[in-house]
């Protein structure tokens, strides 16, 4: 089918063949986009005849976002000097009044600046007194709970698993979960592949490793690589290795072992008359489209 055809296809009930005009507005597929509906009882009609090819296509689409290499971490930048935030949690700081994570450049600039000049400590961001107490600090974090603001719900989620609360820290992660955190995305997976609070489920622990990765958590990333390599889809595994090792963060002795891996299994099926055949088919291809 021709680009035309195509787009024409587009413009008429995938079930029926009724085309969109100025009183009849055609929705599509939202799984895979390539078809269109003029009624939710014709989109079930046709479900049967499109569940195939939706399904292939929708599968290609989340590959493609799945292994997309993500702008930044899932940290972020440091909202003070607006530089991406370190992927070592050692070198920035939360702050508990207002949840906002500050590279530990900015925070101890500003401790400086504040002791230099006999100031007040405050939060660099939000302006707010510091905490002077736990029990303060406690009040100020949960606040930001009852806000739901999700980075106060994975950390709250966080002190109570370290408290042995496993029921209750899987309530908060899957709040901030849902709530587009992509650091409980990441404890979930941890959670379901421990069997800790829930039992045990690969597919759900795959599920949030890839929500997490996508959000850009490098340790998800390593970590489905890992899972790939297991599953012996050596080429997977690379994928994730690579992206994972662009954000900075990766076993380098992983990636050389997939790599070498993936390049014997090509050398096993490789031979001087499939070489042949092969630099044939380009060139005839390259004529054909040429012609």
């Amino acid at each position: 089918m021709s680009g035309e055809e195509e787009s024409d296809a587009m413009m008429c009930c995938a079930a029926c063949g009724t085309a969109q005009v100025d009183d009849t507005k055609l929705k599509k597929c939202t799984a895979c986009y390539l078809v269109r509906y003029c009624s939710v009882k014709c989109q079930k009609e046709h479900r049967p005849k499109h569940k195939r090819a939706c399904k292939k296509r929708a599968a290609e689409l989340y590959g493609e976002i799945l292994f997309k290499q993500p702008e930044s971490s899932h940290l972020g930048d440091c909202p003070i000097c607006c530089l991406p935030l370190p992927v070592d949690g050692e070198k920035s700081t939360l702050m508990e009044c207002c949840s906002k994570v500050i590279c530990l450049g900015c925070d101890v600039a500003n401790q400086r600046r504040e002791i230099k000049e006999s100031l007040e400590n405050i939060c660099p961001f939000c302006r707010k007194a510091a905490p002077t107490t736990d029990e303060e600090a406690d009040m100020n974090l949960m606040k930001r709970v009852k806000a739901n603001d999700p980075i106060a719900l994975r950390q709250i989620g966080q002190l109570r698993y370290n408290e042995g609360g496993y029921d209750a820290s899987f309530q908060y992660w899957t709040k901030a979960a849902r709530l587009g955190d992509v650091g409980a995305h990441y404890a979930l997976a941890c959670m379901y592949r421990e069997g800790q609070g829930v039992q045990k489920d690969v597919k759900k622990k795959v599920h949030h490793l890839e929500q997490a990765a996508i959000g850009g958590h490098p340790d998800a990333r390593y970590k489905l690589g890992v899972t790939e390599k297991e599953n012996d889809r050596v080429d997977r595994a690379v994928k994730h290795w690579i992206i994972a090792t662009n954000m900075g963060h990766v076993c380098k002795e992983d990636l050389a072992a997939a790599l070498r891996a993936h390049q014997a299994a090509v050398d096993a099926t490789t031979s001087p008359q499939r070489q042949e055949a092969e630099v044939l088919m380009k060139k005839f291809e390259a004529e054909k489209a040429a012609g």
